[in-house]
C-alpha cells in the first residue's frame, strides 16, 4: 500500500513536472518565434530602407549622367541677320548647317563650331541690332554676323578670337563726285542700323547726315533711288550688292578697316572658351579658310 502511494505521488510529481516542463517549453518556443519574427521584420525594413537609398543613389546618377548628355549635347542658338552676303543670307536653293536657308560664312563656321562641340545648331533670323539683347536675355547662345569687336558692345557682351577681317567700303552711283571717305562731309550717307558703319558714320558726320535702315539692301535700293549718296557698308556684301545693281561702283579707298568674332553672353566663360577651341582648331585644320574661301573668291 504505502509503495502504491508512493508511485501515485511519484507519478503525480512527475506528470506535474511533464505539464511544467511543456508549459515552460510552449512559452519558450513562443518567444524565439516573437524574436525571430521581429528580428525579420527588423531585417526586412532595413532591407527596404537600403534598397530606398539604393534607389535614390542611382536617381542621383541617372540625373548626373543626364545632366552631362545634356551639357555635352543638346542646341547651340545663334543669332544673326541674314542679309548680310556672303556672311549670312538665305538661299532657298541651298540647305545651311541647321536644315534651314540660311547660308553664308557664319553659318557654316557656327556649324563647325557646333559639330565640335557635339551640338545641334539652330540658326534665329533676327534684326541685327536685337542679336546682342538676345544674348543678355540668353535666347540665343552666340551671336554671329559679320560683328566687329569695338568698345561699346564689350561692355555687354564678350567676344571670341578673331576669325575674319573685313573692310567698310563705299557704295556709290556710277556718276557720283565722291572718290573717298574726305568726301563724305556733308552728305547722306545710308547705313545698315546697328551695324559698325552706322556707328562710324555717325561718330564722323553726325546724326543728322546717316540715313540708317534694317537692313543693307535698303541702304543700297536707297541709293539707286537717289535718297542717299553713298552707302557704308562691309567690303564683301558691298561687291555682291554693286554686282547685282547696274550703274553702281564700289570706291578703291577703304573707310575703315576691322576684325569679326563671335559674341556671347557676358561672363560665359565656359561657353567662350568652347567657341575659341573651336575656332583655334578650324584654323590650324585649315577648315576656316575653306570655308571663306568657299564664299570669297580669291582676288
Amino acid at each position: 500500500m504505502k509503495k502504491m502511494k508512493k508511485d501515485i505521488v511519484l507519478a503525480a510529481v512527475a506528470a506535474a513536472c511533464a505539464i511544467s516542463l511543456a508549459a515552460c517549453g510552449g512559452s519558450t518556443q513562443e518567444t524565439t518565434q516573437a524574436e525571430t519574427t521581429t528580428a525579420a521584420a527588423a531585417q526586412e525594413s532595413k532591407e527596404e530602407a537600403g534598397a530606398g537609398e539604393d534607389t535614390s543613389a542611382e536617381a542621383a546618377e541617372a540625373e548626373t549622367e543626364s545632366e552631362a548628355a545634356e551639357g555635352a549635347g543638346g542646341q547651340l542658338i545663334m543669332a544673326t541677320n541674314a542679309e548680310f552676303p556672303p556672311y549670312e543670307y538665305h538661299d532657298s536653293s541651298v540647305t545651311g548647317p541647321d536644315g534651314s536657308d540660311i547660308v553664308g560664312i557664319d553659318a557654316e563656321i557656327a556649324g563647325a563650331i557646333a559639330e565640335n562641340m557635339g551640338r545641334e545648331l539652330v540658326i534665329e533670323d533676327i534684326a541685327f541690332d536685337s542679336i546682342i539683347p538676345e544674348l543678355q536675355s540668353g535666347k540665343a547662345d552666340i551671336g554671329a554676323a559679320g560683328m566687329t569687336v569695338t568698345e561699346d558692345r564689350l561692355m555687354n557682351v564678350d567676344f571670341s578670337d578673331t576669325y575674319a577681317t573685313a573692310v567698310q567700303a563705299i557704295i556709290v552711283t556710277g556718276d557720283s563726285e565722291i572718290a573717298g571717305p574726305d568726301d563724305l562731309a556733308d552728305k547722306l550717307i545710308g547705313v545698315q542700323q546697328g551695324t559698325t558703319g552706322d556707328i562710324y558714320a555717325s561718330d564722323d558726320f553726325g546724326d543728322e547726315n546717316v540715313e540708317r535702315y534694317p537692313k543693307g539692301v535698303d541702304a543700297v535700293q536707297a541709293l539707286i533711288q537717289g535718297k542717299v549718296d553713298a552707302v557704308i557698308i562691309d567690303n564683301e556684301p558691298a561687291k555682291v550688292f554693286v554686282g547685282e545693281n547696274e550703274g553702281l561702283k564700289l570706291l578703291d579707298t577703304a573707310y575703315a578697316e576691322e576684325e569679326y568674332a563671335i559674341a556671347v553672353k557676358k561672363g560665359n566663360t565656359e561657353l567662350l572658351e568652347q567657341v575659341n577651341k573651336a575656332i583655334q582648331e578650324l584654323k590650324e585644320s585649315g577648315k576656316l579658310d575653306e570655308i571663306v574661301a568657299k564664299y570669297i573668291s580669291a582676288e
